[in-house]
C-alpha cells in the first residue's frame, strides 16, 4: 500500500469507523468513551485524538452521544448506520470484482460557474466516492447503474447535472474509456501493496500481539482500498489484475482474526443498550 493511502487508512476516524462498523453496528448498543480509547491506543491513536475525533464525528452527525451518569457513551446515527451499511455491502456483497457488468454505463455532464471552486470539489470528491472517472472536461463515467440522485443529493447541483445511462458505441471501446478515465496502474498497485503488507508468516503480520489491533489495521486498511476501487468490469482490466488474489488474502485474514479479537472485545468493551 502506497504511504499515503496506508497514512489515510490510519487515520483515527478512518479506524473509529471501523471499530464501531465490526463492534457496534446491528447491536443496538453505544460504547463508553473509555473503550475507545482503550481500543485505538492498541493501534498508536492517543486519547487526545480520540476525543477530538469522537467529538467530530457527533457534529457531522455519524455518533451521538449518551450520558450515563458522569460516563459518556456514543452510538451510531441512522447516517452513521447507513454509511457502514453500504461499506460492510461493499467488501462482503460486492466485492473487489465486477464479473457481473450488463454494459450499462452512467455518464454526468456538468458545467459549474466558474467561481464555484468549492461546489466543483465537492462534486468531483461524490463522484470519485461513487466509482466515476473524468472522460473529459465536464464529463465523468462509472460502470453501471449509480443513483447518481442520491450521491449528490445534499450538494443543490441538480441544475447543473445531466446524468445519462447508456452503452459504448463505435468507435469507442470499453476498455479504451476504461483507461482514458481511471488511474488502471495506481489501483494496480494498492492492491500488490496490500498483499505485499499481509501475504506474510504470521509472526511478522501487523499487529500480531492483540487481536483487536490486528483486526482494526486489517479492516479499516481493505475498506480504505476497495473505497478507492471504481469496481470497473473485469472483462475490461488486465488480465493480471490482482483485486481476486488481495480479496481473497482478506477473507481469509478476516477469518482468521476476527474471532480472537471478539472474545478479547467482549472482555473490554463497556457498552450500555440503546433504543
Amino acid at each position: 500500500m502506497p504511504e499515503a493511502d496506508q497514512q489515510a487508512a490510519h487515520r483515527p476516524q478512518s479506524l473509529l469507523l471501523t471499530f464501531f462498523a465490526v463492534h457496534v453496528l446491528d447491536r443496538g448498543v453505544a460504547v463508553s468513551s473509555g473503550s475507545v480509547i482503550d481500543v485505538l491506543g492498541r493501534v498508536g491513536v492517543g486519547e487526545d485524538a480520540v476525543r477530538t475525533t469522537l467529538s467530530r464525528m457527533v457534529s457531522r452527525g455519524l455518533l451521538e452521544r449518551h450520558r450515563r451518569g458522569r460516563r459518556a457513551y456514543f452510538g451510531l446515527t441512522a447516517r452513521a448506520v447507513g454509511v457502514l451499511g453500504d461499506g460492510r455491502d461493499r467488501v462482503w456483497r460486492v466485492g473487489a470484482v465486477n464479473r457481473d457488468w450488463d454494459g450499462t454505463w452512467t455518464i454526468v455532464g456538468f458545467s459549474l460557474p466558474e467561481a464555484w471552486a468549492s461546489e466543483r470539489h465537492d462534486l468531483r470528491s461524490r463522484l470519485v466516492w461513487g466509482g466515476f472517472g473524468p472522460v473529459q472536461n465536464g464529463m465523468w463515467i462509472a460502470s453501471g447503474r449509480v443513483d447518481v440522485a442520491s450521491l449528490v443529493a445534499d450538494l443543490r447541483l441538480d441544475g447543473y447535472l445531466r446524468v445519462f445511462h447508456g452503452q459504448t458505441g463505435k468507435p469507442t471501446e470499453g476498455a479504451a474509456v476504461i483507461e482514458a478515465a481511471f488511474d488502471l496502474p495506481g489501483i494496480a498497485e494498492r492492491y500488490r501493496g496490500f498483499r505485499t503488507r499481509w501475504e506474510r508468516d504470521e509472526a511478522h503480520l501487523p499487529g500480531i500481539d492483540d487481536p483487536l489491533a490486528r483486526q482494526l489495521l486489517l479492516h479499516t486498511e481493505w475498506l480504505n482500498l476497495v473505497r478507492q476501487d471504481p469496481h470497473l468490469p473485469a472483462e475490461h482490466l488486465p488480465a493480471d489484475w490482482p483485486a481476486a488474489q488481495a480479496e481473497e488474502l482478506f477473507r481469509t485474514l478476516a477469518g482468521r482474526f476476527d474471532e480472537p479479537a471478539a472474545r478479547l472485545a467482549a472482555s473490554v468493551l463497556d457498552c450500555v443498550e440503546i433504543g
